[in-house]
């Protein structure tokens, strides 16, 4: 056991595995909010129109988290093929649910009575009103989540590999951005159409479309703003694991 663990390659693929899952987990906790990303910066609304739809650019806060999520799913996928990619999707999943059972736990907590107006002051007069509405979520945008997560992450990893297959060691920017470009396509508008049309809040398809069609450019500007930090990661594993334990595990990885 302790000469496993002496081992470079498990410990890289455990530490990768658990920043995944801590930061795919966030992802789906923080995505229940939505922000306007020129309000934020300080600019005036570009008043866009898609789809019928006007005003300032809206995104999940979960966007901010998953470009790493992208690079984290392309190194393991590099490093350790379709079997790593597979094993830290449902853990990361099971965690997921894991992490939503207990908030939904909390929630039914009976609050107590001095808790619940404490942050009057603050503008929040329920406390526990505002702390079942972020974390409760609800079960469509809970299951819409899992199943495009779930989804997105089997399909980067069978385009990853077919992209491979066309350039072996050749063009990692390429099988990188390709399967993004792929799996994020369904994962994006699966999650909101599950969450938000499906769901109780019944969104009319334009604002579908707008705010889909938005969360997905932003993934893929920001995959391909990343490709720098891809290279390096790269970099950095070869320097620890040494340039032929790197190779052995790149060559495992693309023949499994």
């Amino acid at each position: 056991m302790i000469r496993v663990l002496q081992d470079r390659a498990t410990k890289l693929f455990v530490a990768l595995t658990a920043f995944f899952c801590v930061n795919a987990a966030l992802a789906e906790f923080i995505g229940v909010k939505i922000f306007a990303l020129e309000d934020t910066l300080g600019f005036r609304p570009l008043e866009w129109n898609l789809f019928g739809q006007t005003g300032s650019l809206n995104f999940t806060a979960g966007t901010l988290l998953w470009p790493i999520v992208f690079i984290m799913t392309d190194t393991i996928n590099e490093y350790f093929g379709r079997r790593g990619v597979r094993f830290i999707s449902w853990l990361a999943a099971a965690l997921i649910v894991y992490g939503f059972a207990f908030a939904f736990i909390a929630i039914h907590l009976a609050p107590a009575s001095w808790w619940v107006g404490v942050a009057k002051d603050e503008g929040v007069p329920d406390y526990q009103a505002a702390f079942a509405a972020v974390f409760g979520q609800g079960l469509w945008t809970i299951w819409g989540s899992l199943i495009a997560f779930i989804l997105g992450q089997l399909i980067d990893v069978a385009v990853y590999h077919r992209i491979r297959r066309r350039t072996g060691d050749r063009h990692a920017w390429l099988r990188a951005t390709g399967s993004t470009a792929v799996s994020q396509l369904i994962d994006s508008f699966v999650v909101l159409y599950i969450a938000f049309v499906l769901g109780p809040q019944h969104w009319p398809m334009s604002l579908f479309a707008a705010v889909a069609s938005l969360n997905y450019v932003y993934k893929m500007l920001a995959a391909i703003a990343l490709i720098p930090l891809l290279y390096l990661a790269r970099a950095g594993i070869h320097r620890y694991l040494g340039h032929a334990r790197a190779a052995q595990l790149r060559e495992q990885a693309a023949a499994a």
